[in-house]
């Protein structure tokens, strides 16, 4: 017997944005949806939170099931409640962000969902209001990725200077001064050279580095500012 009798049945759903990184674009994992509402069209990975699950938890669950990964990085970021939202039933979906290394997900599970990444610029129509949902989650990543150095969790183990310039490049979506952006990077001592040269592409013969982890952790929410004079283009 409820102890609120006269309150309205309302579901909770997560809908989580994974975006992931390819070397050159920043792109999303969606799915082709196999089931109504929206059948046939393209959408957010998500999901109803379950009874006795905090919101963190069903996060997690559904980007397992999806990804196959733990211990990635996401964040709750919003809430979306309209009413109408969602035709089948009224529904709040409560939003998480995630940055995932493409290259570590399995590639089987990604597929049994009928799910594929698409770049983030050249994205399909979506469904309910998860275009919104994109659009904010991108401004987020903007500002996270300016001030914390969220942009590492979406690069390889080992990576060059260029290519996470090529990141953030993809991020603004315009182009960075070389040697303003590495002056930054190296100031802030995250980076430990692994004594390795890349042996191919673009950046042939760069410096491979890697995080250092534990600096990382421990500094995650200062404030690193590691956008200030790198956003100018050369001229």
């Amino acid at each position: 017997m409820t102890n609120y009798p006269q309150a309205t049945r309302i579901l909770v759903a997560i809908d989580c944005i994974i975006f992931g990184f390819d070397g050159r674009d920043i792109k999303l994992l969606l799915i082709k949806r196999n089931f109504e509402p929206e059948k046939g069209k393209w959408s957010l990975m998500g999901g109803f939170v379950n009874r006795d699950e905090d919101l963190s938890d069903g996060a997690a669950r559904i980007l397992y099931n999806l990804t196959g990964l733990k211990d990635i990085y996401f964040e709750q970021f919003e809430t979306f409640g309209k009413a109408g939202r969602d035709p089948a039933e009224r529904t709040v979906s409560v939003v998480f962000f995630a940055l995932i290394k493409i290259d570590d997900h399995d590639a089987e599970a990604v597929k049994s969902h009928n799910a594929f990444w698409i770049s983030l610029e050249s994205r399909p129509q979506l469904i309910f209001d998860h275009e919104q949902m994109v659009i904010r989650a991108t401004d987020h990543l903007k500002y996270k990725a300016a001030l914390h150095p969220i942009g590492f969790e979406l690069l390889p183990e080992r990576f060059t200077i260029p290519q996470l310039q090529k990141l953030y490049e993809a991020i603004y979506g315009i182009p960075i001064d070389r040697r303003n952006f590495s002056r930054k990077l190296l100031s802030t001592g995250l980076l430990i050279d692994t004594g390795y040269k890349n042996s191919n592409g673009a950046t042939k013969k760069a410096t491979l580095y890697k995080l250092d982890e534990e600096k990382y952790k421990a500094k995650f929410h200062a404030f690193w500012n590691f956008m200030p004079d790198s956003m100018k283009a050369n001229e």
